[in-house]
């Protein structure tokens, strides 16, 4: 039995302008124990595909299961078996941390858990907060309120959306360390995430989302290796020539470029000479997770 089964999910949703296919027969399995990530540009549906399996959201077609649980016919057995931490910080600003771990208990109806609880705030670094109201939290430590409140019931099945949008490298560090143990542990974890050399480095195995179509699916690795080029790596402060700004991906002063073999790498390097480029900081590697989404995102049709 999968730890989580999308069977050809659909979802459509009605506007004035007419019918819009957030989800369009999404269709995969995550085995029990996988540390599973879920890729795609906004609005590709990666939110819409995790509200159907928490049951925030009811799918148009298809069926959606956790643990062998339908989310329909079986709402609170896939509730239970689920824990989801969700891109936005919502709390409940009248309780303290640790009183909100304890009602969030309630909800699934877990008592005599305070040694849980405690460990979670030790691990997720709330230990010195528990007693301190939400309000008084920055948003990081709201962060990881949202991860214990979706862990305080052992869920085998754990899914996070995008937890570390916009916090601090502790937090990623702890949270990372932490749900790699529970994944050791045999937990199943789903991750959807833009840091590419996060998901690069947790997952064994990615979907991608495409405009609510899955676009690729396979192990990480399977995924690295079906790209066959190299990646030209570089600083500078200098206008590229004509001929490779229209190949090259630009970040601030990081200049990357693709090579397929020895003699194109030679080529750019020459060309850069050339037009009298000063490159500081070159490096020469195999293509990274980032560069294989944007070639997948990039080919497959719209």
């Amino acid at each position: 039995m999968p730890a989580v089964r999308f069977e050809n999910i659909g979802k459509t949703y009605s506007s004035p302008r007419g019918e819009l296919r957030a989800l369009d027969g999404v269709s995969f399995d995550i085995e029990q124990g996988e540390f599973f990530g879920l890729l795609g540009p906004n609005g590709a549906g990666k939110t819409t595909l995790i509200s159907v399996l928490a049951g925030l959201t009811r799918a148009t077609s298809g069926h959606a299961r956790v643990m062998g649980h339908d989310v329909v016919s079986d709402p609170a057995g896939a509730r239970r078996a689920l824990g989801v931490v969700p891109q936005e910080l919502v709390f409940d600003p009248f309780f303290s941390v640790r009183e909100t771990l304890v009602i969030q208990s309630g909800y699934f109806g877990v008592k005599g858990n305070g040694a849980w609880i405690d460990e979670l705030l030790e691990n997720l670094g709330l230990a010195d907060k528990a007693k301190a109201n939400m309000r008084q939290l920055s948003g990081g430590m709201k962060r990881r309120v949202l991860v214990a409140q979706a862990l305080v019931h052992r869920p085998p099945v754990i899914v996070l959306d995008e937890p570390t949008a916009g916090v601090d490298v502790e937090l990623r560090q702890t949270l990372w360390q932490f749900i790699g143990r529970l994944n050791r542990e045999g937990h199943t974890v789903l991750l959807t995430t833009h840091y590419l050399e996060e998901a690069e480095a947790l997952c064994s195995r990615i979907a991608m989302l495409k405009k609510g179509r899955v676009v690729a699916l396979d192990r990480t690795a399977n995924l690295l290796a079906g790209t066959a080029h190299t990646m030209l790596r570089f600083k500078t402060d200098d206008a590229l020539p004509s001929t490779l700004a229209p190949l090259a991906r630009v970040t601030g002063r990081i200049v990357q470029l693709k090579a397929h073999d020895a003699a194109e790498v030679e080529a750019h390097l020459a060309t850069l000479r050339q037009a009298a480029v000063r490159v500081e900081d070159l490096e020469i590697g195999r293509a990274d997770l980032e560069d294989v989404f944007l070639e997948i995102m990039g080919t497959q049709p719209a």
